[in-house]
């Protein structure tokens, strides 16, 4: 039975809120930087996107009581936006192979709000492609990030000799049934297909009274046999772009979108997300599904109206899945400040659609 959460769970981490400040300077460096060089702001990480969709998510009926919660209480309809990314802050060459992130915007979710949510009517669920966050505590998060920030747009050609190396490497250690997260987030992650990715929240979340991780995946036949396939990005600097809007010149994606409740205190901790937890013990269960129809999958067009006009954040929601955690507490004025400092160098204020017909793609 999943365990009812208890805030004894969380607690904060010495100097947290000193730790979120100097979070937030991180990335409007960041973002200072990449404006400076692209005339255009963009997001301090997840930059880059490769696909722009808009689909439906349905919820069906009749989930059992544990799963009926929040978001998924009751069967409906709802449209969404997909964002399919590249975790760096400045737009690489897709040769520098690197994690891949998924935002999704549930659009006309009615209910109590979380703190900063008021008067918004969207669920956003912002995910990567590993079931385990790159740093156990805010203060590791803090040091990856200024790691970025001191990469960050310089020596683009170095990066893409970098990336090579690091993909052996990583090869080499997954061979023998290792992973390194330091790696793949430098530049080791291999070449492979974008839409055949399964996305984790890694950090967790309320769902009603219980705590739960969520996850994306996918479950088309199509997309299922991307899953690993390998792509060429040789003379490509925007191949996942492409891969994507070729698959969606003429085929629908379907997705699963799925939650592992919280079912023991000790393999499953709260405060520190680089844990995975145990699949074998609590297997993710399919809560919705999310289809999209084919479309143009990027266009400039679509890239100012979500790239550029649209936030995601875990704290755009509801208070039954409120973020928990130092990395979500840190997320939050990191997050309103990346959507604050495009919207001031942007001319595009920030849009939260509240129906269909807000839904700007």
């Amino acid at each position: 039975m999943p365990l009812r959460h208890d805030p004894a769970d969380e607690h904060p981490e010495p100097e947290e809120a000193k730790t979120t400040g100097a979070l937030v300077e991180t990335m409007r460096g960041i973002a200072e930087t990449t404006f400076a060089d692209y005339g255009t702001p963009v997001r301090s990480v997840h930059a880059k996107s490769h696909g722009l969709l808009r689909g439906e998510m349905t919820v069906p009926d009749g989930l059992p009581g544990t799963l009926a919660q929040g978001l998924f209480a009751r069967p409906g309809t709802y449209p969404v936006v997909l964002r399919f990314s590249t975790n760096p802050g400045d737009l690489l060459d897709d040769s520098v192979s690197v994690p891949r992130g998924l935002a999704v915007k549930v659009v006309g979710v009615e209910g109590e709000r979380l703190p900063g949510a008021e008067g918004q009517a969207t669920q956003d669920f912002v995910l990567v492609n590993s079931p385990a966050f790159a740093a156990a505590t805010a203060k590791q998060f803090l040091g990856n990030a200024r790691l970025l920030a001191r990469t960050t747009d310089r020596a683009p050609g170095a990066k893409k000799l970098l990336s090579a190396l690091l993909r052996g490497t990583e090869a080499a250690i997954e061979a023998v049934g290792g992973k390194s997260a330091l790696l793949t987030q430098l530049g080791g992650h291999p070449n492979t297909h974008i839409l055949g990715e399964t996305f984790y929240s890694q950090t967790p979340f309320l769902y009603g009274p219980y705590t739960a991780k969520f996850s994306v995946a996918p479950v088309s036949p199509r997309l299922r046999a991307l899953a690993g396939k390998p792509i060429e990005v040789a003379g490509r600097p925007d191949a996942l772009r492409e891969e994507v809007a070729r698959h969606f010149e003429a085929e629908e994606g379907c997705w699963e979108l799925r939650v592992q409740l919280r079912t023991d205190r000790e393999t499953m901790p709260i405060e520190d997300p680089s844990v995975p937890w145990p699949e074998e013990a609590c297997p993710y269960q399919p809560v919705a599904r999310i289809t999209v129809p084919p479309q143009p999958a990027w266009d400039a067009a679509r890239s100012r109206a979500v790239d550029l006009g649209m936030a995601f954040s875990p704290w755009h929601g509801l208070a039954a899945h409120r973020p928990l955690g130092a990395i979500n507490r840190a997320r939050r004025p990191a997050y309103e400040m990346s959507a604050g400092f495009r919207a001031a160098h942007g001319g595009c204020p920030m849009l939260e659609p509240r129906n269909a017909g807000d839904v700007p793609i």
